[in-house]
């Protein structure tokens, strides 16, 4: 596909799970312990395993798994229970990552150089403070600092998750842009759409996302509403500022 017309584009809004480091994997690692433990407190039945959690929920938040394994099971899960797995979950996954995520020179470099020509936020449904340890292991705290943070957990009156629109029509508002002057940037099909009903331009970035598994979300990421998909930081920075991105050795 040809780059779109960005003309009046003046700040991207990137995801942040899986698309700025590659957080999918050992965050469900973590959060596939506490699902377990929530699904053998209501007795649900189903595969909990981190890898059919990531490749069944990749893009949502663990308030809106685990209200719906609840749902769709018929069990009874009163809002404040909800709110305790909620931190619990929160915890565990976001010490996990502060461990294990390290920086990316290739990010960084591609990241300082995209800074350099846009405004950049982002807009994610994780929670506010795994996203925080998160940039910090990640090394993109000076990019992407805590103002230029949003979060469909802790930003909105009422928390949701991609792919409700929500928090892209938030991050629109407070930073005082239409729709036409935002790019998104995501890696899921979930995120895709919540930014595409949001009236964003949307790219495609699958760099993080396994080998085997780029074909299919390249072809869903299409489905939902992406404009076009890249395969590297480096070839995205590429065609969005002009040249390419030399990372610093």
């Amino acid at each position: 596909m040809n780059i779109p017309d960005l003309t009046g584009v003046t700040t991207l809004l990137l995801d942040a799970d899986g698309t700025l480091f590659p957080s999918e994997e050992p965050a469900f690692v973590a959060s596939a312990t506490v699902t377990q433990d929530f699904a053998r407190r209501f007795g649900l039945e189903g595969d909990f395993s981190s890898e059919h959690l990531r490749l069944t929920t990749t893009g949502s938040n663990f308030r809106t798994t685990a209200r719906t394994l609840a749902e769709a099971q018929g069990a009874r899960l009163a809002p404040e229970e909800l709110e305790e797995w909620v931190a619990r979950e929160k915890a565990e996954v976001t010490a996990y990552l502060g461990k294990v995520l390290t920086p990316r020179p290739d990010v960084v470099a591609a990241v300082s150089a995209l800074g350099r020509r846009y405004r950049l936020a982002v807009v994610s449904s994780s929670a506010l403070t795994r996203l925080a340890a998160c940039f910090t292991a990640s090394g993109l705290d000076d990019l992407l600092p805590p103002d230029r943070r949003f979060s469909a957990e802790d930003s909105l009156p009422v928390p949701t998750s991609k792919p409700d629109p929500a928090v892209y029509r938030f991050a629109l508002a407070r930073l005082g842009l239409g729709p036409q002057q935002a790019l998104a940037l995501e890696d899921s099909t979930t995120g895709a759409a919540s930014a595409v009903a949001a009236g964003i331009t949307t790219a495609g970035l699958v760099q993080f996302v396994p080998e085997e598994e780029r074909p299919g979300r390249i072809e869903q990421l299409h489905r939902a509403g992406a404009f076009w998909t890249r395969s590297s930081w480096d070839e995205l920075a590429s065609d969005l500022v002009g040249d390419a991105v030399r990372v610093a050795t």
